[in-house]
């Protein structure tokens, strides 16, 4: 008795949930009636697409800056929109200074990864002009701010010849990777950094990407220095430093596989002739599995050229990026002590049992630690650079092993 009870009441809650779904349906009807009705008579003639026969154009740079911790990387992808190639070439679109992608002559400088940074990256494309006075030009820069997100920023233009490429003409990129001091020997991985200077085989500090033709791995490091960026003095773990590296091209994780191995050595768990070890690839040919360097404290921060003319700048430009970009020092940096403030009276109410000894580098790099740790020339080696050329070969990706190498920044 009680069970048909219960599912009378079943059916009857239905039954009324029913009625109220007819009833919100009807209502939702008459929302879209009357807004319709509301468009219908304030409706605007079609908008006419640009004529973009009528224009002219320029061949510039432009100088971007972006903060890339929420971005899938800077180059377009297939499988998601939130890259920053993807953003810039709206705002380009949107504000009618290109027609389309493939004829906007359009190159890029680098192509950095996903959660990494830029404050000199550069792009080479045709923009609409309406002067041949370069003091009368279109104010590129602030048109394009207008519209892109606000993490990322047109900064500078430069005009340039029609054949002059942002990637193929830059003479020199120079990378920056901020990392806090911790419990790191600072001496020993400035030591280590020593090694890089010059040409050298850099297969075993890269990802080796021969499916898209690489196949050559020899790259030239310029300058590279590891330097105070922000002293604490009465916390000095807490301390700020940064590795600038330059080069005319870099590969595919290069600065983050050689970063991975300096906080080794900062650590005190390699030797500073681990570089040099890894540089001699006839006596390493396989690179040892280890774990590279997070993205987020990588920055692409210059892009040198030669050039005939120097980049434009706007002071009304430059002042609007430099109060955005106060905005976001000021939230990062009340959020960076709040949680030093927390950490340190922490370590006031900790026991002796608590290990206070963990370095922050640990957290910059990616990857599982091993509880017991294993030398690098001990460990598993990846597949060798031959190998890997053979497989791609018998696929068809590669024609053969005189392939030309692709540079890839």
């Amino acid at each position: 008795m009680l069970q048909s009870w219960y599912h009378v009441y079943l059916f009857q809650d239905l039954i009324d949930k029913i009625i109220a779904l007819q009833c919100h349906n009807v209502e939702l009807k008459n929302i879209i009636a009357k807004s319709q009705q509301r468009n219908q008579k304030r409706s605007y003639p079609p908008q006419k697409p640009f004529d973009f026969t009528r224009c002219k154009f320029r061949h510039v740079l432009l100088q971007v800056l972006y903060l890339g911790w929420d971005y899938q990387g800077y180059a377009c992808q297939e499988d998601s929109l939130n890259t920053i190639e993807h953003f810039l070439f709206e705002a380009l679109l949107k504000t009618c200074l290109i027609k389309d992608r493939q004829s906007s002559n359009y190159h890029r400088c680098g192509r950095t990864d996903k959660g990494v940074s830029a404050f000199g990256q550069v792009i080479s494309l045709d923009l609409r002009s309406n002067n041949h006075d370069l003091d009368r030009e279109i104010n590129y820069c602030i048109i394009l701010n207008k519209v892109l997100p606000p993490a990322i920023r047109c900064v500078a233009w430069c005009p340039v010849s029609d054949n002059f490429s942002a990637r193929f003409n830059c003479t020199l990129r120079k990378y920056k990777y901020f990392f806090p001091k911790g419990f790191l020997n600072i001496q020993k991985m400035v030591e280590g950094t020593q090694f890089l200077v010059g040409s050298h085989d850099f297969r075993n500090f890269c990802k080796m990407d021969v499916g898209n033709g690489v196949v050559k791995y020899n790259r030239t490091i310029t300058h590279v220095d590891i330097l105070p960026y922000s002293l604490n003095k009465e916390n000095e773990e807490y301390s700020m430093f940064v590795l600038v590296i330059q080069g005319q091209a870099f590969l595919w994780h290069q600065i983050r596989c050689i970063m991975g191995v300096l906080l080794l050595i900062g650590q005190e768990k390699e030797d500073p002739s681990i570089v040099k070890d890894l540089l001699d690839v006839e006596k390493h040919s396989r690179k040892p599995d280890y774990n590279m360097a997070s993205d987020i404290p990588l920055n692409l921060y210059d892009c040198e050229y030669e050039l005939e003319s120097n980049w434009r700048y706007d002071d009304n430009n430059l002042t609007d990026l430099i109060k955005k970009l106060q905005s976001f020092w000021t939230f990062h940096a009340i959020k960076a002590n709040m949680v030093e403030s927390m950490l340190l009276d922490l370590r006031k109410r900790s026991g002796s049992t608590v290990d206070l000894s963990l370095c922050q580098s640990n957290y910059l790099l990616n990857g599982v630690r091993a509880k017991k740790y294993v030398p690098l020339v001990q460990r598993q080696k990846c597949e060798s650079l031959e190998n890997r050329i053979q497989h791609f070969i018998k696929r068809r990706k590669l024609e053969g092993s005189n392939s030309s190498p692709v540079v890839d920044t």
